[in-house]
């Protein structure tokens, strides 16, 4: 392994090339002409690399990029995505810029760096002669940042051409990769009452606000400390003055889940909320949209192989958890044995600061290299 170490080092300089144009591309989820002229930039980087690539057309959102490397009968695939969260002109704000071993820059850390690590891998694995028993493909998509209601289709379809999924998101604090995602999604609660004078005619109306009120105290009887369950509402509204008994009134809820058991549960007690005052209506929209990345048998032995990968580059790989979703969600839930957070070391995602540590850059190549060629060793 520490050949590919000595090769990923070596082309650094290449490394952080390819990063920083894919960041100075700005790329929101929500501007379909800046995400495809990111795109086209990557197709084209993959196309030098010698890899047979893709472009899954949208109306909806930014072009996904699909590319395969190696004719082996089976496939391990390298998932990402290139859209984030900032919009075009962010740079201006957040200039691409080298400063005390950091590489800063909006979409850095989350996740072109992730991409680029991704690019890297296949650049060494290529040039390192190592004959590989599984094609390599990549998946880049544009529109995780907004729930992938593009792309899931296609992810879970390469996902189960593969033995294998690893994800370049960014890595925890230090460096470590994640074996477990809490599930996702938002419920939108809305509540109808009936409007009246508020000092003439009380009685006459039923608040939307007040029932409003009774649910979201009813909501935070779902959390659950114990099995990791969080519910938050995170945005509330209605009524139209102060003298008036509101007719309508909103909530936006985010729900994170740990297991599907969990999710089951969730799902099951918003959807069955119910009115406490005479004359209101609840109607609940949405739910959960990710599914927890579990730290299953297959997710334990990836890791496991991964550490040991690490070894060999003569680091400890550590592992966790966090309360975010990835697309590697998906893949995980689908049973195919998903490790994610192979991406950048650094901080700031979604953040002023964003940033990623250009000196860890290459071993998370050489890292991702490591574990795809041992993947074709392994039955």
């Amino acid at each position: 392994m520490t050949d590919l170490l000595e090769r990923c080092r070596s082309q650094q300089a290449w490394l952080l090339d390819t990063v920083e144009s894919l960041v100075r591309l700005e790329s929101p989820s929500t501007d379909k002409a800046a995400l495809d002229r990111c795109g086209d930039a990557l197709v084209q980087r993959l196309r030098d690399l010698g890899a047979r690539v893709d472009v899954d057309p949208q109306t909806m959102a930014g072009n996904h990029v699909r590319a395969e490397f190696g004719d082996g009968r089976g496939q391990v695939l390298l998932l990402g995505h290139f859209d984030t969260v900032w919009p075009v002109g962010q740079l201006a704000r957040m200039p691409c810029r080298r400063e005390a071993g950091r590489l800063y820059g909006p979409g850095a850390f989350d996740m072109k760096a992730g991409i680029g690590i991704a690019l890297l891998a296949a650049r060494v694995l290529r040039d390192s002669g190592r004959p590989l028993r599984h094609r390599l493909a990549m998946l880049f998509t544009s529109d995780e940042e907004t729930g992938s209601h593009t792309s899931r289709p296609l992810i879970e379809a390469e996902a189960g051409r593969s033995e294998a999924v690893l994800v370049l998101e960014p890595s925890l604090p230090g460096g470590a990769v994640k074996t477990q995602r809490k599930g996702c999604g938002v419920f939108e609660l809305r509540v109808r009452g009936v409007s009246a004078h508020a000092g003439i005619d009380p009685g006459k109306g039923a608040s939307a606000i007040h029932e409003i009120a009774h649910q979201i105290v009813a909501l935070e009887r779902l959390q659950d400390s114990g099995d990791g369950t969080s519910v938050n509402v995170g945005v509330v509204s209605g009524g139209t003055r102060s003298n008036v008994v509101a007719e309508e009134a909103q909530a936006s809820i985010d729900v994170r889940v740990t297991t599907m058991t969990a999710s089951a549960r969730v799902e099951e007690m918003v959807r069955g909320l119910r009115p406490r005052l005479t004359g209101t209506v609840l109607d609940v929209s949405g739910g959960l949209n990710r599914p927890p990345m579990e730290r299953t048998a297959g997710v334990a032995r990836l890791y496991e192989l991964a550490r040991d990968v690490a070894r060999g580059l003569d680091r400890d790989l550590g592992e966790g958890g966090t309360g975010g979703g990835s697309d590697g969600n998906f893949t995980a839930a689908l049973g195919v044995p998903t490790l994610d957070g192979l991406g950048a070391v650094g901080d700031g995602a979604h953040a002023q600061h964003e940033h990623v540590e250009v000196d860890e850059l290459p071993w998370r190549a050489a890292l991702v290299a490591g574990l795809v060629a041992r993947l074709s060793e392994v039955d």
